[in-house]
């Protein structure tokens, strides 16, 4: 199954539309240039080559868009669920938080119901950002739980905003509204900030926590408090976290009984989607039909879901019988790993 839980949809602006909505001209092949990383770096020049889409966020109507056609593409890609993360602070400006956040519900609901493929939107905080106004984020997303937000996150620069315990209070707001709650952490910082993320925060799941495996006594403790590692291979190499793909960390985390979910993380800047990274899971790391399923079920359960969507999912997943739907990467889309 394709249960992607780590996927941001300032990642997913086609160049197309971006050379539609880009007030100042420019065609699609100048916008996927703008977007695409060229080569692995650090997180900071990842995330820098991300903000390139922001201007792209400035009118509801352009993040409406945006965000029918992330979850259109997920699905005409065989998505099975899509959980798109996304902070609604940095495109605020003046159309409002709240409102930000219902036109990207909008366009997500609009081709969820046209493709069949459910979806839901996690609000994230940015590190960056004062806590009064991460504290709003969260406000707004709590007003609209269960009406299309399902999770809240802390996302940016973890290098160079370590701190988590003045961001407690905004999580506080969306833990009493029922929202999942995930954090990207042990990323670029230490393995002890994916402990941290939990104990101060309440998360049930740590985006990419690739610096997990540094520390034995943590690794253990992940494994034992059974917290969720979103993993985003090809990403984790684009941003430094990995100096090599063969080096991920996934197997050991895995070995070490920590329970795994799936992301692509930014698509249309690393130039791989879900599939393809299942895909690595088998050809690179020998990922056997058997983990596979194991990956599929620790998906369904650990997802931001709506209790009939995850019945959904589970039936469905017995259907397949633990079948894989992994597509090759023969086609050349995806990077050459190292």
């Amino acid at each position: 199954m394709l249960i992607n839980l780590h996927s941001h949809l300032e990642g997913r602006v086609r160049p197309a539309t971006a050379a539609e909505l880009d007030p100042r001209g420019g065609d699609a092949r100048e916008w996927a240039d703008a977007l695409r990383l060229d080569a692995p770096g650090d997180l900071t020049a990842y995330l820098a080559k991300v903000a390139a889409s922001y201007p792209l966020f400035a009118r509801l109507d352009a993040i409406e868009r945006i965000a029918r056609e992330a979850v259109e593409d997920a699905a005409a890609a065989g998505g099975d669920y899509l959980e798109l993360r996304f902070g609604p602070a940095t495109h605020a400006g003046g159309l409002g938080i709240l409102e930000v956040i219902r036109a990207a519900v909008r366009g997500m609901r609009a081709a969820s119901a046209a493709s069949g493929m459910p979806s839901g939107l996690v609000v994230a905080a940015l590190r960056h950002h004062p806590a009064e106004v991460n504290d709003e984020v969260a406000r707004a997303a709590a007003r609209l739980a269960g009406e299309g937000v399902v999770g809240f996150d802390l996302a940016g620069d973890e290098a160079l905003h370590p701190e988590l315990s003045v961001h407690r209070d905004a999580f506080a707001i969306a833990r009493a509204a029922g929202l999942g709650l995930t954090c990207h952490a042990a990323e670029a910082g230490p393995a002890s900030a994916a402990r941290e993320a939990v104990e101060l925060l309440g998360v049930t799941r740590i985006g990419h926590g690739v610096h997990i495996v540094d520390d034995p006594e943590v690794l253990r403790w992940a494994s034992d408090s059974g917290v969720v590692v979103e993993t985003c291979p090809t990403s984790n190499w684009y941003t430094g976290g990995v100096a090599l793909i063969a080096a991920h960390p996934a197997p050991r985390l895995r070995d070490a009984g920590v329970r795994l979910v799936l992301g692509d993380d930014n698509p249309v800047q690393t130039g791989v989607e879900l599939a393809e990274e299942r895909a690595l899971l088998q050809t690179r790391f020998g990922w056997t039909a058997e983990q596979l399923g194991e990956l599929d079920r620790v998906s369904i359960d650990a997802a931001f879901l709506h209790p009939h969507e995850h019945d959904d999912l589970l039936g469905r997943l017995a259907v397949e019988a633990g079948s894989s739907r992994s597509t090759p990467t023969a086609d050349g889309r995806g990077p050459t790993h190292p």
